[in-house]
């Protein structure tokens, strides 16, 4: 039999993860050195260094001639940028001892300070700022000494002829020039890594925020449609053999709830599909009021709805969770009351806020550990995340309220 052909290997384009942000734009020699190749860089600056210096030799008259530890100085200080990203402080003091015994010998001038700038510049980059900045003043003021503070018998290079220190403030312009582009660089990574940092914790407590919201969500659904399914269970159970067609009733009753209660739960569901999944239905709110009466009422509970004020408009977010403390509040009752009766009072008489309180008469029922709390806390976070409120306790004559004020900007508005 014929092998079945192996599955192609994946490109190695895919092999990152599509949700990781991408990589800052960097020269090719900077990620080869990223990629482990830190020697190839340290070898182009030390040909670099030996071949410029020899040749910027035979221009400069009055300098010590090169020697077997002139060309030993030129290639260790480029041997050094091996250790710039692992040790950037020790690069930088090395190189820096190395261009300043270069200096203080006298040798000719040429490219010398290439491997000392990379390796302060690496240290500038990695944070270590005030080794970099020692470095260059330390190397700047033994040049000067050398070149103008110690005896000339003790020099092994002439001094330079006429006025001097125009070209050193010149070298000196162009050491510091350098070290504010390293500095720049730094300061914009910096600020690159702080504001990608601050999107992804951005992120995050979006997610998280939408986790919560998701769990409220299908708390208060499926807390309220599994109590009005439990009752109705046993309502059957204990009405089959002796009263079949109510048992019947209570079974119609588990179907619709249970069906509206999966609907709503692929309406949450849905939104973990991303952005193009739009909900199949509108979300709930308090024009559904009826439907909850009608639920408690096939429980057993009668409840009543009063409303006091002219009704209004309310955004989509707050008509939700106006909805969902009425259910949960209800729910509540259902499970932990004994009380038949419940009163809705919606109380639109304040201009910028909606009271909404749900009351019974109580008593609780004997033995009832009040639940995991997780509906009372649910409530009061979608009440804080308009800035509403949410009281709850028992009555004096032994009933329970739920006290809800909740903000109500324009209908359209978040």
């Amino acid at each position: 039999m014929s092998q079945p052909p192996e599955p192609p290997a994946p490109a190695e384009e895919s092999s990152a993860s599509a949700g990781e942000p991408p990589e800052p734009w960097r020269p090719p020699w900077v990620r080869a050195a990223k990629a482990g190749l830190p020697l190839g860089l340290a070898v182009v600056v030390a040909v670099v260094q030996v071949v410029g210096s020899t040749f910027a030799a035979h221009n400069q008259h009055g300098r010590a001639p090169l020697d077997a530890f002139g060309y030993l100085l030129l290639v260790v200080g480029p041997a050094l940028l091996v250790l710039r990203f692992r040790r950037p402080v020790a690069a930088a003091a090395g190189t820096s001892l190395v261009t300043a015994g270069y200096l203080a010998a006298g040798y000719p001038y040429g490219p010398v300070f290439v491997s000392w700038l990379i390796a302060c510049c690496a240290a500038v980059g990695a944070g270590h700022r005030r080794a970099a900045w020692a470095g260059l003043g330390g190397v700047y003021l033994v040049h000067v000494l050398v070149t103008f503070a110690l005896p000339a018998g003790w020099q092994r290079a002439a001094p330079p002829a006429g006025s001097p220190w125009l070209p050193e403030l010149g070298l000196l312009a162009w050491l510091l020039l350098v070290m504010a582009g390293a500095e720049l660089v730094r300061f914009r990574r910096e600020r690159t890594a702080a504001h990608r940092a601050y999107r992804q914790q951005l992120e995050e407590r979006r997610a998280n925020e939408e986790r919560l919201k998701m769990a409220r969500e299908l708390h208060d659904i499926l807390a309220h449609s599994l109590s009005l399914i439990n009752i109705q269970a046993g309502v059957a159970l204990a009405l089959l053999d002796r009263r079949p067609e109510e048992a019947r009733t209570a079974l119609v009753t588990i179907k619709s709830t249970s069906k509206e209660a999966l609907g709503e739960v692929r309406q949450v569901l849905a939104t973990l599909r991303g952005p193009g999944a739009a909900p199949r239905g509108p979300a709930p709110g308090l024009d559904r009021l009826d439907e909850l009466t009608e639920q408690a009422d096939r429980v057993g509970l009668e409840a009543e709805v009063h409303e006091h004020g002219e009704r209004r408009p309310l955004s989509a977010a707050v008509d939700l969770t106006a909805f969902r403390i009425v259910q949960e509040a209800l729910t509540n009752v259902v499970r932990h009351s004994a009380a038949r009766q419940a009163a809705v009072v919606l109380d639109w008489r304040d201009p910028a806020v909606l009271v909404v309180r749900v009351e019974d008469p109580g008593p609780a029922v004997l033995g009832d550990a009040g639940g995991s709390g997780s509906g009372l806390v649910g409530m009061r976070e979608r009440a804080a995340a308009f800035g509403g409120t949410i009281t709850a306790g028992p009555l004096p004559d032994g009933g329970f309220r739920v006290r809800a004020e909740l903000p109500t900007p324009k209908a359209g508005s978040e």
